[in-house]
């Protein structure tokens, strides 16, 4: 073998370890930033781009201004894939999210990993009715005594637990609830939510229209990424609990609706 090839080798390898790291660190946060990456790599900007372009190129990461997101397009993350994702963020939405809600109030909790971490949050909470259509919740829920937890009725999507369909549409129909807890895949700039699956929208729409007060959880990571199907705008939110919102045209949209913006980096 040649030193040429050794010296070959070798830079594969720092380049492979590099892009290794860049997704460890994209799956934690959920977004990256070319700036950020450059000096935490000690790598120039240039690199990282090329890296980041790569990597999209491979599907492993999605290229947003300025960096790049998890993923993107007309097919989500596999839900244990996205558990991970943001995981830390997620604890401190889901703890400033469940703040919102009184003891004694009812409510909806919709599928998703950041409506889940908000059930983790309902601990010290007393008297709540939760109605979901997410059987994680109901699971996480159900060693709470002082709750009372009602099962959506429907089809079983048995790739996240998400209970979907017609059937579930007409059960949630029967309720009129004080909140609705939404999750969504995406957050186009222009305040509309998207996600992936139409059957899920429908079922997070119903949820929208039975419920006096809704509020959505979403971390950083979800601005900017593309999904196909729009559950609704901006108008249709009372709430949104975020770790940090970056995009101002986003910024403006929650200010135009008179949405309460919560951001946990930023909060007391």
């Amino acid at each position: 073998m040649s030193a040429h090839t050794s010296i070959e080798d070798g830079q594969g390898d720092i380049v492979t370890r590099r892009r290794t790291r860049i997704l460890e660190i994209a799956r934690s946060a959920g977004r990256v930033e070319v700036d950020d990456l450059a000096t935490r790599l000690d790598v120039t900007p240039q690199t990282i781009r090329k890296d980041l372009n790569v990597l999209a190129e491979q599907a492993l990461l999605s290229r947003v201004h300025g960096g790049a997101v998890v993923t993107s397009g007309v097919i989500n993350l596999e839900y244990e894939a996205r558990r991970s994702v943001a995981s830390e963020a997620k604890a401190r939405i889901g703890a400033a999210a469940a703040a919102l809600v009184p003891d004694g109030a009812s409510l909806f909790v919709n599928i998703g990993t950041t409506t889940e971490a908000v059930a983790a949050s309902f601990g010290n909470h007393r008297n709540l009715m939760v109605i979901s259509n997410n059987l994680n919740v109901i699971d996480t829920l159900s060693v709470h005594p002082a709750m009372e937890l009602v099962c959506v009725g429907g089809k079983v999507r048995t790739a996240d637990r998400a209970v979907v369909g017609a059937l579930a549409m007409r059960f949630i129909e029967s309720f009129r609830v004080d909140y609705a807890l939404i999750g969504i895949s995406a957050l186009d700039p222009d305040g509309s939510l998207l996600d992936f699956a139409i059957d899920e929208v429908e079922v997070s729409q119903t949820i929208i229209r039975n419920a006096r007060k809704v509020i959505l959880v979403a971390d950083s990571s979800k601005v900017g990424r593309s999904a196909p199907v729009r559950v609704c705008g901006m108008e249709a939110i009372d709430y949104f609990v975020c770790d940090t919102l970056a995009d101002p045209d986003l910024r403006q949209a929650c200010a135009a609706h008179d949405v309460t913006l919560i951001e946990t980096l930023t909060s007391p």
